[in-house]
């Protein structure tokens, strides 16, 4: 097959400013009770003033040029069995260390390839004191400048086959991958599909595993009866109830009903900017965001090749293909995790006890948005997996990651 990469600068035409411009100038904003805050959801004050901002005083050129002067972006081509060749968009940017380990980035939703942005000059850093590495950041089919999928089927199993045959075509055979989200989900089917033979190990900011079950787990049971749980375990399980019982409902729209959703994502910005804040907001640990921050992250969505809609198929899809995903398959080679006290979902560790789990690292503030809220602290974290003395030091023969 011939090399059909090519390089690729963010160039959003003019007419699709001006249009987006104009939608904005047209917005029709919903009435809202007094004193609600966040009770009913994004409080419509943010949003006017987003809004306003997004039409007039932010500037997508200036944001844009830095995008495409921070991040080397390409293209390529990539064969899907039964889904036909998909042209993907990515970050690559290879350390100056020629041994550096080549690693894998993948974001979920509602993120994009913009989240490796702050982690990518840690990564590649070249240190007598710590691994580098040579960073992919792929974005996923449907999502920001990646082709989406036309036909219907494309789980999990396609997304790690586009992000192992992506690594492949770069020269990378072998590699370990990193994630959150979605990024988790991905890299561990990864892990699981192609695992020793070319994905070594992974590390993940998003630890799942089964619920206590009588016939499923029922060792993992009787522990859950017999022993307490710490009080940052016992705040956790309660995060995570808080977030099935009150925080979940997009999750059921998405991965019932993606396309009647789709329509007021891809149609209306105001939509898209309130669907997507809310999520931001609520799940980083008060993270400072700024106006131009959080409308260069929308703009991603509302500029992106297939559209919004495209990007929360990728739910659909998964829920019927893999309804129980914390009870998917487990994975063998070494895996390690960050644990961010605001993470949606924190279970107790003796939850995700695993075999080949042998990195953990506990923080004590950071959300869902670990590489871009904590961008130091996730970093350090996979240097210390994957450097010397760490469990993962030389996983991948040859690349050790130091001169």
């Amino acid at each position: 097959m011939t090399d059909s990469e090519k390089s690729f600068k963010i160039a959003v035409p003019d007419a699709s400013i001006t249009l987006l411009q104009q939608k904005l100038a047209l917005s029709t904003f919903p009435d809202e009770l007094e004193e609600a805050g966040w009770e009913y959801g994004v409080p419509l004050s943010d949003i006017r003033r987003l809004a306003a901002r997004w039409k007039e005083g932010y500037d997508w050129r200036k944001h844009e040029a830095l995008l495409n002067d921070e991040l080397p972006q390409f293209t390529r081509d990539i064969d899907v069995e039964g889904f036909g060749s998909l042209n993907v968009h990515y970050v690559h940017k290879k350390s100056e260390i020629v041994d550096a380990i080549p690693l894998l980035f993948v974001h979920g939703w509602p993120g994009s390839f913009l989240e490796v942005r702050k982690i990518l000059p840690l990564l590649v850093e070249a240190s007598p004191d710590h691994p580098s590495f040579h960073v992919v950041a792929l974005g996923l089919p449907g999502y920001g400048f990646s082709e989406a999928p036309k036909k219907k089927g494309f789980a999990l199993a396609q997304f790690g086959e586009v992000g192992n045959k992506l690594m492949l075509a770069l020269g990378y055979n072998e590699y370990v991958t990193q994630g959150g989200d979605w990024g988790h989900m991905i890299t561990r089917k990864i892990a699981q599909v192609y695992g020793h033979k070319h994905s070594k190990a992974m590390h993940s900011n998003f630890p799942l595993a089964a619920p206590p079950h009588p016939i499923r787990r029922p060792l993992l049971l009787l522990s859950h009866l017999l022993f307490s749980y710490s009080e940052a375990e016992k705040e956790g399980l309660k995060r995570t109830m808080s977030f099935r019982d009150k925080g979940r409902g997009y999750f059921e729209e998405q991965s019932t009903q993606p396309q009647t959703l789709g329509y007021s994502l891809a149609d209306s910005p105001v939509g898209l900017l309130a669907w997507i804040y809310e999520k931001l907001v609520a799940w980083s640990d008060n993270y400072p965001w700024e106006d131009d921050e959080v409308l260069t992250w929308i703009s991603i969505y509302w500029f992106s090749r297939a559209g919004p809609a495209a990007s929360v198929r990728i739910y659909y899809e998964v829920a019927k293909a893999t309804p129980e995903l914390s009870t998917d398959q487990p994975t063998t080679i070494p895996l390690g995790y960050s644990y961010f006290p605001k993470e949606l979902v924190r279970l107790p560790k003796s939850w995700l006890k695993a075999r080949n789990l042998v990195f953990q690292s506990e923080h004590e503030s950071g959300g869902h948005f670990a590489a871009h809220e904590k961008p130091q602290e996730l970093v350090a974290d996979v240097r210390k997996m994957f450097g010397r003395g760490g469990p993962a030091f030389g996983v991948v023969p040859g690349k050790t990651g130091y001169a």
